[in-house]
This record gives structure tokens, sequence and C-alpha cells, in this order.
């Protein structure tokens, strides 16, 4: 997981996942974090800067593996290694759709560069929460 970004609430879902499937969960992050005790939980502190996180966990992915993330060009990265990516707001990446997210992406960029406010994303709503919880679950079930 991508744990600089990631939403508290998902960070749950994903610790109970773990225990529940016996799955292993890896948070990556450029600041310490708290995890639960567990042996399926695990907490992986890379050092400051950008891309940091991003590049320890495209290095350590592999096919078969999920990575949660909110940033694009990892899930880019994830995708071509093989592996699933989704967001917190449960919408897989896809290869059919990562171009286009990529192209958004950086025209979003452009407009701020340019010095057009263009807002954050919206508030994490139960439904996003329920939303991330239904493809988890559905991705564990495939890994049966």
């Amino acid at each position: 997981m991508d744990a600089d970004a990631c939403p508290a609430v998902i960070r749950d879902i994903l610790y109970r996942a773990a225990e529940r499937t016996r799955i292993e969960v890896i948070l990556v992050a450029n600041r310490w974090l708290q995890t639960p005790s567990s042996r399926f939980i695990r907490a992986m502190q890379v050092a400051g800067g950008p891309d940091v996180a991003d590049d320890a966990i495209a290095e350590r992915v592999a096919a078969g593996d999920l990575v949660v993330t909110q940033d694009i060009p990892l899930a880019a990265r994830v995708l071509a290694k093989g592996a699933a990516a989704l967001d917190p707001r449960g919408v897989p990446f896809s290869p059919d759709s990562i171009a286009q997210r990529l192209s958004i992406r950086d025209f979003m960029a452009e407009l701020r560069g340019a010095g057009v406010q263009t807002g954050g994303p919206p508030s994490l709503h139960a439904r996003d929460r329920q939303a991330f919880a239904a493809r988890l679950d559905q991705w564990l079930a495939r890994q049966r």
C-alpha cells in the first residue's frame, strides 16, 4: 500500500482483511506509521523525497500483487509489472484506462502550472469505503 496519502479508514479495512485472510499487507511511507501488532501487517519507512515510496513499491511489486494507491503514475508502473492497482475509492486501475487517466492527470497538472485552480479530490464518503471494501473482497476471493 502506498500509505503516504491513504486515508486511515482504508488502512483499517486492509488491516481487517489481512487478519481475516492471512494475506500480508505492507504499508510503504516516507514517515513512521503505527500499525496494529500482527504478523500479517508490516510498515516500511523509506527516505523522504518525491517518488521514493513509489519507487520502493514499484521495485518490490510482483505479478499477482495488489497495490492500493491514489498515484496514477505508480498505478501504471504496477500494472506494467502484472500486478493489480486499486484506488482508495474502490476504482480499479486497468491497462485499458491507465493511459487516459495519465493524460487527464497531466492536463490537470498543466492547468495548475498555468495558475488555474483545479481543486482537490472530493472527500471520502461511506459509499467510497464500501466500494473499496467490495473491490478488495473481489480481489481476495480471486486469490483463493
